[in-house]
């Protein structure tokens, strides 16, 4: 079955070939025999040092607009490599690595599950430590009810391998590294969430995550955006950038996981016709409405980036940490 997302990103990647480092970090089976690549891009800096910006969609097979955010904002970077002197400047400091696909399989079935029905955003070893969302949280009954886990004691999926090592390899072997991952499906607004969503303690680097808002709320003053943990709106379990965080912890790297959830409730809104499409619930099936999704979300992609670059002029310093993380908890907690 041939896949419109994977054929558009390896068309960015024949584009780019002379900036970009590609890996094809394992191929996955879509239960019918066809097999996709899981790809790992990277560009910029191989100071080993210097700090890295990870973006990061398809993890849930329906959400093809996950993907294809990622992969228009992969598309800009290659046709601005071409022309744009500053990008070259900002890519000697900073690492910029790509995953846009990592459900292919589950992206051809048009699933949000893997093709073995297990949610990778259910999967990794994370228990959650309160009562979490009937099935919505995670569930170990059955595949053929949403949101499943996988078979417990069982190792993590071979997708959610793949992140993982290519995370911990490339990103949690740095001093200092930010990632975005890109959804669809909750509610009418956009939001950005941060860990933890397996408890409603806060994260060790609260602090950080308060500056990085700032100078983001700071810098685009009509953002659209509700900037969160995600464990104010619910718990599950099997969270797999809170796995990758406790992760970073032992490490004792910073590393800030951000996950965007696009508000796809405004576009059945806008498009009522789509509450009786499986597509239409979780993306704009409309060109134009599509087109502007894509446009809407690059500003922040590219901020994810040269936060990442000039981390050491926004981040707190020992004296201020203090202040902010009461800041979060006044907010938050």
């Amino acid at each position: 079955m041939e896949l419109a997302e994977m054929q558009a990103l390896e068309r960015v990647l024949e584009l780019g070939q002379q900036h970009l480092q590609v890996q094809c970090l394992r191929r996955v089976d879509d239960g019918t025999g066809q097999t996709y690549p899981l790809y790992g891009i990277a560009l910029g800096s191989t100071d080993p040092e210097a700090p890295a910006a990870g973006y990061f969609g398809g993890v849930h097979g329906l959400e093809r607009i996950g993907a294809e955010v990622v992969i228009s904002f992969l598309h800009t970077i290659v046709m601005r490599l071409q022309w744009d002197s500053s990008l070259h400047r900002q890519l000697e400091h900073v690492r910029l690595l790509f995953m846009p696909i990592v459900n292919p399989g589950g992206m051809a079935l048009g699933t949000r599950a893997n093709p073995r029905g297990v949610d990778l955003m259910r999967n990794a070893p994370v228990q959650a430590v309160a009562d979490v969302p009937w099935l919505l949280g995670g569930q170990l009954r059955s595949p053929y009810l949403p949101w499943y886990r996988g078979e417990p004691g069982a190792p993590m999926e071979a997708e959610n391998q793949v992140l993982c090592e290519w995370v911990a390899r490339e990103m949690l072997s740095r001093p200092f590294s930010v990632a975005l991952d890109c959804h669809s499906g909750f509610g009418m607004r956009d939001r950005i969430w941060f860990p933890f969503a397996h408890t409603r303690q806060p994260m060790a680097h609260l602090a950080e995550m308060v500056a990085l808002r700032n100078v983001f709320f700071q810098t685009y003053s009509h953002h659209q955006y509700i900037f969160e943990p995600q464990s104010l709106q619910y718990l599950t379990h099997g969270d797999v950038w809170d796995y990758l965080y406790l992760q970073a912890l032992e490490r004792a790297v910073v590393f800030l996981p951000l996950t965007l959830e696009m508000g796809s409730w405004l576009w059945i809104k806008k498009n009522p016709r789509q509450l009786f499409s499986r597509h239409g619930i979780f993306n704009p099936l409309i060109a134009h409405r599509q087109q502007r999704v894509l446009r809407r979300h690059q500003s922040l992609l590219d901020f994810v980036g040269r936060a990442a670059a000039g981390q050491a002029l926004w981040r707190p310093s020992p004296q201020a940490r203090a202040a902010l993380h009461d800041e979060a908890l006044a907010q938050w907690y």
